[in-house]
Protein backbone atom coordinates (compact mmCIF):
# COMPACT_ATOMS: atom_id res chain seq x y z
CA UNK A 1 0.00 0.00 0.00
CA UNK A 2 1.23 3.44 -0.85
CA UNK A 3 2.32 5.82 1.89
CA UNK A 4 0.53 8.58 -0.02
CA UNK A 5 -2.64 9.55 1.85
CA UNK A 6 -4.49 10.17 -1.44
CA UNK A 7 -6.13 6.99 -2.76
CA UNK A 8 -5.20 5.83 -6.23
CA UNK A 9 -8.89 5.69 -7.11
CA UNK A 10 -11.84 7.01 -5.14
CA UNK A 11 -15.61 6.82 -5.68
CA UNK A 12 -18.04 9.22 -4.03
CA UNK A 13 -21.87 9.15 -3.89
CA UNK A 14 -22.06 6.80 -6.86
CA UNK A 15 -25.47 5.73 -8.13
CA UNK A 16 -25.76 3.46 -11.17
CA UNK A 17 -28.99 2.49 -12.92
CA UNK A 18 -29.48 -0.14 -15.62
CA UNK A 19 -32.74 -0.32 -17.54
CA UNK A 20 -34.19 2.33 -15.26
CA UNK A 21 -33.46 0.24 -12.13
CA UNK A 22 -30.93 1.36 -9.56
CA UNK A 23 -28.28 -1.36 -9.24
CA UNK A 24 -25.49 0.41 -7.32
CA UNK A 25 -25.55 2.96 -4.52
CA UNK A 26 -22.09 3.50 -3.02
CA UNK A 27 -21.43 6.57 -0.82
CA UNK A 28 -17.67 5.94 -0.74
CA UNK A 29 -15.15 3.44 -2.05
CA UNK A 30 -11.41 3.67 -2.61
CA UNK A 31 -8.32 1.65 -3.45
CA UNK A 32 -4.68 2.53 -2.86
CA UNK A 33 -1.58 1.93 -4.96
CA UNK A 34 -0.20 -1.63 -4.92
CA UNK A 35 -3.40 -2.87 -3.30
CA UNK A 36 -5.58 -5.79 -4.38
CA UNK A 37 -9.26 -5.61 -3.47
CA UNK A 38 -11.82 -8.39 -3.76
CA UNK A 39 -15.47 -7.53 -4.37
CA UNK A 40 -17.62 -10.42 -3.19
CA UNK A 41 -21.36 -10.93 -3.05
CA UNK A 42 -24.13 -13.00 -4.65
CA UNK A 43 -25.30 -12.65 -8.24
CA UNK A 44 -27.12 -9.36 -8.73
CA UNK A 45 -25.37 -7.64 -5.82
CA UNK A 46 -23.90 -4.93 -8.08
CA UNK A 47 -20.27 -6.07 -8.25
CA UNK A 48 -19.96 -6.07 -12.03
CA UNK A 49 -21.92 -2.83 -12.42
CA UNK A 50 -19.59 -1.08 -9.97
CA UNK A 51 -16.58 -2.42 -11.88
CA UNK A 52 -17.99 -1.32 -15.25
CA UNK A 53 -18.60 2.17 -13.86
CA UNK A 54 -15.04 2.38 -12.62
CA UNK A 55 -13.91 1.31 -16.11
CA UNK A 56 -16.05 4.08 -17.70
CA UNK A 57 -18.01 1.42 -19.58
CA UNK A 58 -21.18 2.21 -17.66
CA UNK A 59 -22.03 5.81 -16.95
CA UNK A 60 -23.25 6.54 -13.41
CA UNK A 61 -26.55 8.30 -12.80
CA UNK A 62 -24.81 10.49 -10.26
CA UNK A 63 -21.66 10.72 -8.20
CA UNK A 64 -18.05 10.98 -9.27
CA UNK A 65 -14.78 9.09 -9.57
CA UNK A 66 -11.33 10.52 -8.99
CA UNK A 67 -8.02 9.01 -10.10
CA UNK A 68 -4.88 10.26 -8.36
CA UNK A 69 -6.98 13.12 -7.04
CA UNK A 70 -8.19 14.22 -10.50
CA UNK A 71 -11.91 14.14 -11.25
CA UNK A 72 -12.94 11.95 -14.21
CA UNK A 73 -14.70 13.87 -16.96
CA UNK A 74 -17.14 11.56 -18.75
CA UNK A 75 -17.92 14.25 -21.32
CA UNK A 76 -14.36 14.17 -22.63
CA UNK A 77 -14.34 10.39 -22.68
CA UNK A 78 -11.72 10.10 -19.91
CA UNK A 79 -9.21 8.88 -22.52
CA UNK A 80 -6.14 9.54 -20.38
CA UNK A 81 -7.66 7.63 -17.47
CA UNK A 82 -8.74 4.69 -19.65
CA UNK A 83 -5.15 4.24 -20.79
CA UNK A 84 -4.06 3.79 -17.17
CA UNK A 85 -6.36 0.85 -16.55
CA UNK A 86 -7.07 -2.54 -18.06
CA UNK A 87 -10.03 -4.88 -17.68
CA UNK A 88 -10.37 -8.65 -17.91
CA UNK A 89 -13.82 -10.23 -18.27
CA UNK A 90 -15.24 -13.71 -17.67
CA UNK A 91 -14.91 -14.37 -21.40
CA UNK A 92 -11.41 -13.76 -22.86
CA UNK A 93 -12.82 -11.81 -25.87
CA UNK A 94 -9.78 -12.54 -28.03
CA UNK A 95 -9.29 -11.35 -31.61
CA UNK A 96 -9.23 -13.91 -34.45
CA UNK A 97 -5.47 -13.80 -34.80
CA UNK A 98 -2.41 -15.26 -33.06
CA UNK A 99 -1.75 -15.19 -29.34
CA UNK A 100 1.15 -12.78 -29.94
CA UNK A 101 -1.00 -10.35 -31.95
CA UNK A 102 -3.71 -10.43 -29.27
CA UNK A 103 -1.25 -9.52 -26.55
CA UNK A 104 0.39 -6.87 -28.75
CA UNK A 105 -2.88 -5.17 -29.76
CA UNK A 106 -2.97 -2.56 -26.98
CA UNK A 107 0.66 -1.62 -27.52
CA UNK A 108 0.12 -1.15 -31.26
CA UNK A 109 -2.82 1.15 -30.58
CA UNK A 110 -0.48 3.21 -28.42
CA UNK A 111 2.00 3.45 -31.30
CA UNK A 112 5.00 1.78 -29.63
CA UNK A 113 7.91 0.80 -31.89
CA UNK A 114 8.11 -2.81 -33.09
CA UNK A 115 11.18 -3.83 -31.08
CA UNK A 116 9.68 -2.55 -27.82
CA UNK A 117 6.41 -4.34 -28.60
CA UNK A 118 8.25 -7.62 -29.14
CA UNK A 119 10.15 -7.27 -25.87
CA UNK A 120 7.09 -6.33 -23.82
CA UNK A 121 4.88 -9.02 -25.35
CA UNK A 122 7.58 -11.65 -24.86
CA UNK A 123 7.90 -10.75 -21.17
CA UNK A 124 4.14 -10.81 -20.64
CA UNK A 125 3.80 -14.18 -22.37
CA UNK A 126 6.55 -15.52 -20.10
CA UNK A 127 4.83 -14.20 -16.97
CA UNK A 128 1.69 -16.17 -17.82
CA UNK A 129 3.59 -19.23 -19.14
CA UNK A 130 2.26 -19.10 -22.70
CA UNK A 131 5.38 -18.10 -24.67
CA UNK A 132 5.16 -21.45 -26.49
CA UNK A 133 1.73 -20.42 -27.82
CA UNK A 134 2.95 -17.13 -29.34
CA UNK A 135 2.29 -18.06 -32.96
CA UNK A 136 -0.81 -20.16 -32.40
CA UNK A 137 -4.27 -19.04 -33.45
CA UNK A 138 -6.39 -17.84 -30.53
CA UNK A 139 -9.12 -20.13 -31.87
CA UNK A 140 -6.97 -23.19 -31.23
CA UNK A 141 -6.14 -22.80 -27.54
CA UNK A 142 -7.90 -24.06 -24.42
CA UNK A 143 -10.10 -21.97 -22.12
CA UNK A 144 -7.31 -21.63 -19.56
CA UNK A 145 -4.80 -20.64 -22.25
CA UNK A 146 -7.27 -18.09 -23.62
CA UNK A 147 -7.68 -16.49 -20.21
CA UNK A 148 -3.90 -16.43 -19.77
CA UNK A 149 -3.71 -14.62 -23.11
CA UNK A 150 -6.35 -12.14 -21.94
CA UNK A 151 -4.40 -11.47 -18.74
CA UNK A 152 -1.11 -11.10 -20.65
CA UNK A 153 -2.81 -8.61 -22.98
CA UNK A 154 -4.09 -6.60 -20.00
CA UNK A 155 -0.79 -6.51 -18.11
CA UNK A 156 1.46 -5.83 -21.10
CA UNK A 157 0.27 -2.21 -21.25
CA UNK A 158 1.56 -1.75 -17.67
CA UNK A 159 -1.73 -0.43 -16.26
CA UNK A 160 -1.81 1.37 -12.92
CA UNK A 161 -5.00 -0.45 -12.01
CA UNK A 162 -6.50 -3.65 -13.41
CA UNK A 163 -10.16 -4.64 -13.11
CA UNK A 164 -10.99 -8.36 -13.19
CA UNK A 165 -14.63 -9.42 -13.44
CA UNK A 166 -14.71 -13.05 -12.26
CA UNK A 167 -11.95 -13.97 -14.72
CA UNK A 168 -11.69 -17.62 -13.64
CA UNK A 169 -15.35 -18.54 -13.19
CA UNK A 170 -15.56 -20.70 -16.33
CA UNK A 171 -12.35 -22.66 -15.64
CA UNK A 172 -11.99 -26.09 -14.07
CA UNK A 173 -10.57 -26.16 -10.50
CA UNK A 174 -6.96 -27.21 -11.33
CA UNK A 175 -6.68 -24.60 -14.11
CA UNK A 176 -8.26 -21.98 -11.86
CA UNK A 177 -5.84 -22.71 -9.04
CA UNK A 178 -2.77 -22.59 -11.29
CA UNK A 179 -3.87 -19.32 -12.89
CA UNK A 180 -4.65 -17.78 -9.50
CA UNK A 181 -1.11 -18.61 -8.37
CA UNK A 182 0.38 -16.98 -11.46
CA UNK A 183 -1.83 -13.90 -11.14
CA UNK A 184 -0.77 -13.56 -7.50
CA UNK A 185 2.90 -13.50 -8.53
CA UNK A 186 2.35 -11.02 -11.37
CA UNK A 187 0.38 -8.65 -9.13
CA UNK A 188 3.09 -8.80 -6.48
CA UNK A 189 5.93 -8.26 -8.93
CA UNK A 190 4.24 -5.54 -10.99
CA UNK A 191 2.77 -3.56 -8.09
CA UNK A 192 -0.38 -3.03 -10.14
CA UNK A 193 -3.47 -2.19 -8.09
CA UNK A 194 -6.33 -4.60 -8.77
CA UNK A 195 -10.03 -4.97 -8.12
CA UNK A 196 -11.37 -8.48 -8.65
CA UNK A 197 -14.97 -9.64 -8.41
CA UNK A 198 -15.36 -13.24 -7.33
CA UNK A 199 -17.66 -15.76 -5.67
CA UNK A 200 -14.66 -17.83 -4.58
CA UNK A 201 -13.69 -17.01 -0.99
CA UNK A 202 -10.43 -18.98 -1.18
CA UNK A 203 -9.48 -16.95 -4.26
CA UNK A 204 -10.37 -13.71 -2.48
CA UNK A 205 -8.41 -14.66 0.64
CA UNK A 206 -5.37 -15.57 -1.42
CA UNK A 207 -5.26 -12.48 -3.64
CA UNK A 208 -6.79 -9.63 -1.66
CA UNK A 209 -5.43 -7.10 0.82
CA UNK A 210 -8.96 -5.72 1.26
CA UNK A 211 -12.36 -7.37 0.92
CA UNK A 212 -15.64 -5.61 0.13
CA UNK A 213 -18.99 -7.39 0.53
CA UNK A 214 -21.91 -6.17 -1.59
CA UNK A 215 -25.65 -6.80 -1.27
CA UNK A 216 -28.47 -5.20 -3.29
CA UNK A 217 -26.03 -2.71 -4.86
CA UNK A 218 -24.66 -1.50 -1.52
CA UNK A 219 -21.43 -2.14 0.35
CA UNK A 220 -22.39 -3.84 3.60
CA UNK A 221 -18.90 -4.52 4.96
CA UNK A 222 -15.28 -3.82 4.05
CA UNK A 223 -11.97 -4.56 5.71
CA UNK A 224 -9.12 -7.03 5.65
CA UNK A 225 -10.14 -10.51 4.49
CA UNK A 226 -9.48 -11.95 7.96
CA UNK A 227 -11.69 -9.32 9.62
CA UNK A 228 -14.56 -9.82 7.19
CA UNK A 229 -14.33 -13.61 7.43
CA UNK A 230 -14.07 -13.75 11.22
CA UNK A 231 -16.12 -10.69 12.23
CA UNK A 232 -19.14 -10.35 9.92
CA UNK A 233 -21.33 -7.34 10.63
CA UNK A 234 -24.65 -9.11 10.08
CA UNK A 235 -26.27 -12.45 9.31
CA UNK A 236 -26.11 -11.96 5.54
CA UNK A 237 -22.32 -11.52 5.59
CA UNK A 238 -21.94 -14.36 8.09
CA UNK A 239 -23.81 -16.77 5.83
CA UNK A 240 -22.05 -15.56 2.68
CA UNK A 241 -18.53 -16.05 4.08
CA UNK A 242 -19.34 -19.55 5.31
CA UNK A 243 -20.32 -18.91 8.93
CA UNK A 244 -22.89 -21.69 8.80
CA UNK A 245 -23.33 -21.68 12.55
CA UNK A 246 -25.52 -18.63 13.19
CA UNK A 247 -27.69 -18.54 16.31
CA UNK A 248 -30.10 -16.27 18.11
CA UNK A 249 -30.27 -16.40 21.88
CA UNK A 250 -30.20 -14.27 25.00
CA UNK A 251 -27.74 -13.32 27.73
CA UNK A 252 -28.22 -15.60 30.72
CA UNK A 253 -25.47 -14.07 32.88
CA UNK A 254 -22.99 -11.20 32.47
CA UNK A 255 -20.02 -10.06 34.49
CA UNK A 256 -16.23 -9.66 34.61
CA UNK A 257 -16.08 -9.27 30.84
CA UNK A 258 -17.77 -12.60 30.23
CA UNK A 259 -21.20 -13.40 28.81
CA UNK A 260 -23.10 -16.66 29.33
CA UNK A 261 -25.47 -17.06 26.42
CA UNK A 262 -28.50 -19.32 26.18
CA UNK A 263 -28.43 -21.09 22.80
CA UNK A 264 -31.13 -23.74 22.50
CA UNK A 265 -30.96 -25.68 25.74
CA UNK A 266 -27.22 -25.06 26.14
CA UNK A 267 -25.07 -22.30 27.58
CA UNK A 268 -22.16 -20.80 25.64
CA UNK A 269 -19.52 -18.52 27.13
CA UNK A 270 -17.82 -15.69 25.23
CA UNK A 271 -15.93 -12.49 26.12
CA UNK A 272 -18.15 -9.41 26.07
CA UNK A 273 -20.34 -6.97 27.93
CA UNK A 274 -24.12 -6.88 28.16
CA UNK A 275 -27.13 -7.16 30.41
CA UNK A 276 -28.96 -10.35 31.39
CA UNK A 277 -32.01 -10.91 29.20
CA UNK A 278 -30.53 -9.03 26.21
CA UNK A 279 -31.13 -10.70 22.85
CA UNK A 280 -28.03 -11.65 20.82
CA UNK A 281 -27.05 -13.09 17.47
CA UNK A 282 -23.74 -14.91 17.20
CA UNK A 283 -21.83 -17.01 14.71
CA UNK A 284 -19.06 -19.61 14.65
CA UNK A 285 -17.09 -20.68 11.60
CA UNK A 286 -17.09 -24.49 11.03
CA UNK A 287 -13.26 -24.37 10.94
CA UNK A 288 -13.29 -23.26 14.59
CA UNK A 289 -15.26 -26.27 15.83
CA UNK A 290 -12.99 -29.05 17.14
CA UNK A 291 -14.46 -32.57 17.29
CA UNK A 292 -13.10 -35.32 19.53
CA UNK A 293 -14.32 -38.77 20.55
CA UNK A 294 -12.90 -38.61 24.09
CA UNK A 295 -14.28 -36.49 26.92
CA UNK A 296 -12.00 -33.41 26.92
CA UNK A 297 -13.41 -31.64 29.99
CA UNK A 298 -10.37 -32.33 32.14
CA UNK A 299 -7.72 -31.32 29.64
CA UNK A 300 -8.89 -28.46 27.44
CA UNK A 301 -8.67 -24.69 27.56
CA UNK A 302 -11.87 -24.37 25.53
CA UNK A 303 -14.68 -22.83 27.60
CA UNK A 304 -17.39 -24.48 25.54
CA UNK A 305 -17.57 -28.28 25.42
CA UNK A 306 -20.73 -29.96 24.20
CA UNK A 307 -21.52 -33.69 24.05
CA UNK A 308 -23.33 -34.35 20.78
CA UNK A 309 -24.41 -36.88 18.17
CA UNK A 310 -23.16 -37.02 14.60
CA UNK A 311 -26.22 -36.46 12.41
CA UNK A 312 -24.67 -36.61 8.93
CA UNK A 313 -21.36 -36.22 7.11
CA UNK A 314 -21.15 -34.42 3.76
CA UNK A 315 -17.89 -34.74 1.74
CA UNK A 316 -16.44 -31.58 0.13
CA UNK A 317 -13.26 -32.68 -1.61
CA UNK A 318 -10.38 -32.56 0.89
CA UNK A 319 -12.64 -31.87 3.88
CA UNK A 320 -16.06 -32.81 5.23
CA UNK A 321 -18.91 -30.95 6.82
CA UNK A 322 -19.98 -32.83 9.92
CA UNK A 323 -23.44 -31.94 11.22
CA UNK A 324 -23.83 -32.38 14.97
CA UNK A 325 -26.79 -32.33 17.36
CA UNK A 326 -25.62 -30.58 20.53
CA UNK A 327 -29.06 -29.45 21.70
CA UNK A 328 -28.65 -27.10 18.75
CA UNK A 329 -27.35 -27.91 15.26
CA UNK A 330 -23.61 -27.34 14.88
CA UNK A 331 -21.51 -27.74 11.70
CA UNK A 332 -17.82 -28.66 11.93
CA UNK A 333 -15.29 -28.71 9.08
CA UNK A 334 -13.03 -31.78 9.31
CA UNK A 335 -10.29 -32.97 6.95
CA UNK A 336 -10.49 -36.41 5.38
CA UNK A 337 -7.49 -37.53 7.44
CA UNK A 338 -9.03 -36.39 10.73
CA UNK A 339 -12.35 -37.99 9.81
CA UNK A 340 -10.62 -41.33 9.23
CA UNK A 341 -8.58 -41.07 12.44
CA UNK A 342 -11.68 -40.29 14.49
CA UNK A 343 -13.69 -43.00 12.74
CA UNK A 344 -16.72 -40.73 12.61
CA UNK A 345 -20.05 -42.12 11.45
CA UNK A 346 -23.65 -40.96 11.84
CA UNK A 347 -25.09 -41.64 15.33
CA UNK A 348 -21.59 -41.60 16.93
CA UNK A 349 -21.36 -39.77 20.25
CA UNK A 350 -18.64 -37.10 20.17
CA UNK A 351 -17.64 -33.85 21.86
CA UNK A 352 -17.52 -30.44 20.20
CA UNK A 353 -15.02 -27.87 21.50
CA UNK A 354 -15.40 -24.16 20.81
CA UNK A 355 -13.02 -21.56 22.21
CA UNK A 356 -14.76 -18.50 23.63
CA UNK A 357 -12.68 -16.25 21.36
CA UNK A 358 -13.90 -18.18 18.28
CA UNK A 359 -17.48 -17.01 18.82
CA UNK A 360 -18.37 -13.74 17.12
CA UNK A 361 -21.24 -11.62 18.42
CA UNK A 362 -22.45 -9.23 15.71
CA UNK A 363 -25.73 -7.93 17.00
CA UNK A 364 -27.21 -7.32 20.44
CA UNK A 365 -30.65 -6.14 21.34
Amino acid sequence: MSSNSTPLLEVRDLIVARGGVEVVRVPSFSINENETMALIGPNGSGKSSLLLSIACLLRPTSGHITFRGALLNYESGATSYRRKLAMVFQEPLLFDTTVFENVASGLKIRGLPGQEIRELVGASLDHFKIAHLSGRSARKISGGEAQRTSLARAFVTRPEIILLDEPFVALDPPTRQALTEDLELVLRDSGTAAIITTHDQVEALRLADQMVVMQHGCIVQSGTPSDVMSKPVNEFVANFVGMENVYSGFIREAGSGLLKLAIGNQTMEIPGEGSPGGRVTLCIHPDHVVVTTTDPNRHTSARNVFPCKVVRIVPFGLFNKVYLDCGFTLVASITNQSLALLGLKPTNTVYALIKATAVHLFRKG
